[in-house]
């Protein structure tokens, strides 16, 4: 996704925004080497030390292990700590962790690194598929990942030593999936295991905002406070001032429906130092609302993940659903290096009210 950050078009420079869609792949595609923008999947780390574990990615509502989202690759030209920078985004897979506008079930991170590095070529990859494949269960640096999900895995099999985990619960799931019937060498035709627990995965593609909403564009005709509120039961600066209350959200909301009708399809919005795309005026952060990165600097909004996300991650049950309106990511606005591999980032959920549909 390096032209976020570069060479770009009228259209784009007019609207300051970059959309992302979804399109399939080939696996090699989507390796660290190719510095992929991808959903699902495993991670395609981008250095491969001192990758976040443990604690750094558990969720912090129910204490499970959280799974790979999306990376979006974002380098920053001009600043050579960021020739090559990736963002990761993790969430939890447990439905009732989804409670309003309560961003503690996702982890985001940051990765980068100069152009020449120990990991990468200091000229751009061929785009072709390398004569080897990569192993799925251990990075070139030699740092082990977890079979399941593909983080940093430090706990191997007891029995076999030939597998790792990241946690207990991956390698339980792993175990009555698919390992126990490895290990004991009865068979390990069980490929669809990983699959069933990993979102699918997709390449993640961009071109500019071709149609931004004008500043005029009137809030939605059929939304009125004034056809929802008795008059004879309140005062008239009550009133007043909840039909303005409805007017702005309205239009909030409306903005919201135009970008979306002028591509329905979009599941990210990039715009570094912009603004999100909110679905209401209501749970909006404030700058106070926006901690600082650890170095001191201020975090800025990057990009946003837009709901559409979700039709596509078959997440769906009867019961309940993995569910956000959307997720709005801010990074250091130095993208500072603290000696640190991955640093972590803030993410800021914002829910559908239940009286508005996308």
């Amino acid at each position: 996704m390096a032209q976020m950050s570069e060479n770009r078009t009228d259209s784009e420079r007019e609207t300051g925004v970059v959309l992302g869609f979804l399109e399939e792949s080939e696996p090699w595609q989507l390796a660290s080497a190719q510095f992929p923008s991808k959903v699902g999947g495993r991670p395609a780390w981008l250095s491969q030390l001192n990758l976040p574990a443990g604690e750094e990615l558990v969720c912090e509502k129910c204490q499970l292990p959280t799974v790979f989202l999306l990376q979006v690759y974002a380098p920053i030209v001009g600043q050579d700590r960021s020739f090559h920078r990736t963002l990761y985004v993790f969430c939890c897979r447990t439905p009732e962790c989804y409670t309003a506008n309560d961003n503690r079930c996702f982890k985001v991170y940051r990765s980068q690194l100069p152009r020449k590095n120990d990991f990468y070529p200091y000229d751009p990859p061929p785009d072709e598929e390398p004569a080897t494949s990569a192993d799925e269960c251990k990075l070139e640096s030699g740092v082990k990942l977890c079979r399941l999900c593909g983080c940093a895995g430090h706990k191997s099999c007891s029995r076999c030593h030939a597998v790792t985990y990241c946690s207990k619960e991956h390698q339980t799931i792993d175990w009555k999936q698919r390992h126990k019937k490895e290990c004991s060498s009865e068979s390990s035709a069980f490929s669809d295991a990983v699959s069933l627990f990993l979102f699918p995965e997709w390449e993640l593609v961009t071109e500019p905002e071709e149609h931004p909403l004008k500043d005029d564009e009137p809030p939605d005709a059929n939304i009125s406070a004034q056809a929802n509120i008795a008059s004879s039961d309140l005062e008239e600066s009550e009133l007043e001032s909840m039909a303005l209350h409805e007017s702005q959200d309205s239009k909030v909301f409306q903005k919201f429906k135009v970008h979306i009708a002028a591509a329905p399809h979009q599941v990210l919005r990039y715009c570094k130092e912009g603004s999100p795309l909110w679905l209401s005026s209501e749970h909006v952060p404030s700058k106070d609302d926006i901690p600082k990165c650890p170095c001191g600097t201020n975090r800025i909004f990057e990009f946003q993940i837009m709901p559409q996300l979700l039709n596509h991650l078959k997440v769906d049950r009867t019961d309940a659903s993995i569910d956000w309106g959307t997720l709005a990511i801010y990074t250091c606005a130095a993208s500072c290096d603290q000696g640190k591999n991955y640093s972590a980032e803030f993410i800021w959920k914002q829910d559908i009210p239940e009286d508005r549909a996308v």
